[in-house]
């Protein structure tokens, strides 16, 4: 067994286990595997392994790698664009996703729902929220998120699949898990706010490989898996 396969195991027993303790169905928690750096060889071992849900951070790094990954694997995937992207670099993204998951602001929502109507297609996204309020950090406050939600949900184009975070980067879990039940509490927010395109924004994207059981435990439904299936980053 291979590395990446043997990492994918010992990834689904931790979530198997974070479940377990709270209650919650394993199936309900989707992987992304974030695949910045790896080379096509090493993502389409994940692949092989068990993933469907692959996770970029650079758009021309993603450019490099899709073209190959797609024509080495044949089965079903997706590739989730979850790093910062400016808006020159949409149409370069566009061409290889179905959805971005790092959308903050409006001018950026609307460029990706004007490429999508102009694509004939309609692309999920997810609302990136600063939920630590670390100055270094993307993502919406929260005191803003249920009014930009309903904003991006109206974009015609869009579809609005929930909301994503990057936990507090803190060693005081109690300080991590409150990073991630503020998005719980925005989640059911956004749900409830009758704003149209929101009922069914159910998904939050939260938790990677340090602090995924925190996360489940707070309601995450796909948590973003790097170090943990891979080991740790090297520059390429």
């Amino acid at each position: 067994m291979d590395d990446v396969a043997e990492r994918w195991q010992l990834l689904a027993g931790r979530i198997e286990r974070a479940c377990g303790v709270v209650g919650r169905d394993p199936a309900t928690v989707d992987v992304l595997a974030a695949v910045k750096t790896q080379p096509p060889d090493r993502i389409v071992a994940v692949l092989a392994a068990g993933a469907r849900i692959l996770g970029h951070n650079r758009a021309q790094e993603l450019a490099d790698v899709a073209p190959a990954v797609r024509a080495s694997w044949p089965g079903p995937f997706e590739n989730h664009f979850i790093g910062a992207l400016q808006t020159n670099k949409v149409n370069q993204v566009m061409r290889h996703v179905s959805c971005v998951q790092s959308v903050d602001r409006l001018e950026l929502a609307g460029k990706l729902a004007r490429a999508a109507m102009r694509d004939g297609r309609v692309l999920d996204v997810f609302v990136e929220v600063n939920s630590s309020a670390e100055p270094t950090k993307a993502g919406v406050r929260p005191h803003d998120a249920v009014a930009f939600c309903g904003e991006v949900a109206a974009l015609e184009g869009l579809r609005l699949r929930g909301l994503m975070t990057v936990g507090a980067n803190s060693p005081d879990q109690g300080v991590v898990r409150a990073s991630y039940e503020v998005m719980a509490q925005l989640s059911a927010e956004v749900r409830a706010s009758g704003l149209p395109g929101t009922a069914e924004a159910t998904e939050l994207s939260m938790g990677m490989s340090g602090d995924l059981e925190i996360a489940i435990a707070a309601g995450a439904t796909m948590v973003r898996v790097g170090t943990a299936l891979f080991g740790p980053r090297t520059v390429r």
